[in-house]
């Protein structure tokens, strides 16, 4: 049996992976420099990640990693003296020490965390493509709609907002040319002046919505979007809070996975302050299936994720992929990963052999190893790790056993999360959904004041309209009176009716014919279309003879 050595342990400088024939530590001080975890399925990269986020929180780093399994979230709980894990601390000269640290769980769907959200806007045109899988023309109708809703004031939230503006700006061949009824012809008319707008390309974006919300999108969109300052939280003891993403359900659709990541990704980008060089990070993120993130992507998006991985280095931010085979990761992504643990893969076919060889090759050579046969040979919980040096150079390859974790190894129980959630110190924050006045309330209230503007004006023309005819038939009975009178030698009739029909009678005269009595009586419209309404009872009543 070992001795055991108590040095072997996380420093404030240093955190102790695991041990060949030397320790083998990542420096807090480089953590930020980015870093890979591969290896066949079932040799250990869960656990291997579960080290480093334990080791990361107690130097007081949060950190967020994604739980595809479930089975990262026994860090929350404390570990469990099972017979392999004091085995290995035995055999590692090691003590074993369990311990559990502060937890807060995250959820896209809201089942088995709180729930995270984004708005529209933050997500942006590019990544919201992507997630669609729009190809080059549904993407740039995309970015119109973006403009447009930004020329407009138009608040993009969820995605009634995105459907509301996408049928705002097709082209409507029912509404006249000049658009006098069409409440929405100003966000039309912008719109095509992008480009060509069509109804196909906006239908086409519309049933990928309808795919998007069938997966569960509609519950990502929305608010209370999430602040990125609630993951980066220290808990009472100054250790780093361990974020985990519930992605069991959310993998079934892997677009959405994946650009939700690549999304906080962006935000922490661009909302964290540069920092340099810190002594230790401000946040580690562990990306599982990391190639999700890569397969299919367009050039522009690569072309997005390299400038993230290269440049979030100086907000102080690291990111840990996770994935099966280097090979899934692009060269120009890969040279930016310093740390690197490497567990076991099988050479069964010729694309594990070159995988295999392009793995050995990353590795900075040690000559008493045969990197590229090691990798087929690493058992359980072994694996071959690099990482950098004081000097930021990647130190040689070696081959260790990676130490156990302190807290559960394996997934936690339905109870045992909801008591975590309930003492989670964003507990209520986002639970809640919060409906505020977007774009689609904005494109309804500008429809229905058109909508009664318009019904308006059509009450006001009929009312002109039955004033005119009681006044033609009224005239009409008038002068058949006036006749009658000047045959009995005198005149009746009260003095309105005399005024008016004198003003009438000088501009139009007397309607004598169907054809005049037309002309008299659309001028009577025009005339007393601008009459105040108290007027209209002498003119319309019985006041009139």
């Amino acid at each position: 049996m070992a001795k055991s050595d108590n040095k072997m342990t996380d420093t404030d400088e240093k955190i102790f992976i695991g041990k060949g024939e030397q320790p083998a530590w990542l420096t807090l001080g480089l953590g930020n420099r980015h870093g890979l975890v591969t290896g066949a399925t079932g040799t250990g990269k869960t656990v291997s990640l579960q080290v480093m986020a334990e080791g990361f929180a107690r130097a007081g780093v949060p950190v967020f990693a994604a739980d595809i399994k479930g089975d990262l979230s026994g860090i929350s709980e404390v570990g469990e003296p099972k017979d392999f894990i004091l085995k290995r601390a035995s055999e590692m000269g090691l003590t074993f020490q369990p311990d559990q640290f502060s937890t807060v769980f995250w959820d896209v769907f809201g089942e088995q965390g709180h729930p995270v959200r984004a708005t529209v806007t933050e997500m942006g045109p590019l990544l919201l493509a992507r997630m669609l899988d729009l190809n080059d023309v549904q993407e740039g109708v995309l970015n119109v709609a973006f403009r447009v809703a930004d020329d407009n004031g138009l608040t993009l939230i969820d995605m009634k907002d995105l459907r509301a503006l996408l049928d705002a700006i097709v082209p409507d061949s029912k509404k006249g040319a000049n658009g006098d009824d069409d409440a929405l012809a100003s966000v039309r008319k912008a719109a095509q002046g992008f480009g060509n707008v069509t109804k196909a390309t906006v239908g086409t974006i519309q049933r990928q919505l309808l795919v998007l919300e069938n997966q569960g999108g509609t519950k990502f969109f929305g608010e209370p979007a999430l602040l990125l300052k609630d993951f980066m939280r220290t808990d009472s003891d100054g250790r780093g809070m361990v974020n985990i993403l519930v992605a069991d359900k959310l993998m079934q659709s892997p677009r959405l996975y994946s650009t939700f990541l690549l999304w906080m990704l962006s935000e922490l980008f661009e909302e964290l302050p540069e920092v340099g060089d810190p002594p230790k990070p401000k946040l580690v993120f562990f990306f599982d299936e990391a190639h999700l993130l890569f397969n299919d992507a367009p050039k522009a998006l690569m072309d997005k994720i390299e400038q993230v991985v290269r440049l979030i280095r100086s907000k102080g931010v690291g990111i840990y992929f996770v994935t099966q085979n280097p090979i899934d990761v692009p060269d120009k992504v890969l040279g930016q990963l310093g740390n690197r643990v490497q567990h076991a893969l099988r050479a069964f076919t010729p694309r594990d052999q070159k995988a295999v060889a392009a793995a050995a090759q990353t590795f900075r050579p040690n000559p008493k190893l045969d990197t590229a046969k090691v990798i087929t040979e690493l058992g359980k919980g072994e694996a071959l790790v690099s990482f950098l040096e004081g000097n930021g150079t990647p130190a040689m390859v070696e081959r260790v056993m990676i130490r156990p974790p302190s807290a559960r190894i394996g997934p936690i129980t339905p109870e045992e999360r909801q008591a975590i959630m309930n003492k989670s110190p964003v507990k209520g924050k986002y639970d809640t959904t919060v409906d505020s006045d977007s774009a689609y309330e904005m494109l309804q209230k500008r429809v229905a004041g058109t909508a009664a503007t318009a019904d308006g004006d059509r009450r006001d023309d009929l009312r002109h309209q039955r004033v005119a005819r009681k006044i033609v038939d009224r005239s009409d009975h008038r002068a058949k009176r006036h006749a009658l009178g000047n045959q009995q030698g005198g005149r009746r009739g009260c003095c309105r009716s005399r005024q008016i029909g004198g003003r009438l009678d000088g501009r139009f005269g007397r309607p004598r014919s169907g054809a005049r009595r037309a002309r008299w009586a659309a001028a009577t419209i025009e005339l007393f279309a601008d009459l105040p309404r108290r007027d209209l009872p002498l003119i319309s009543g019985t006041s009139v003879c």
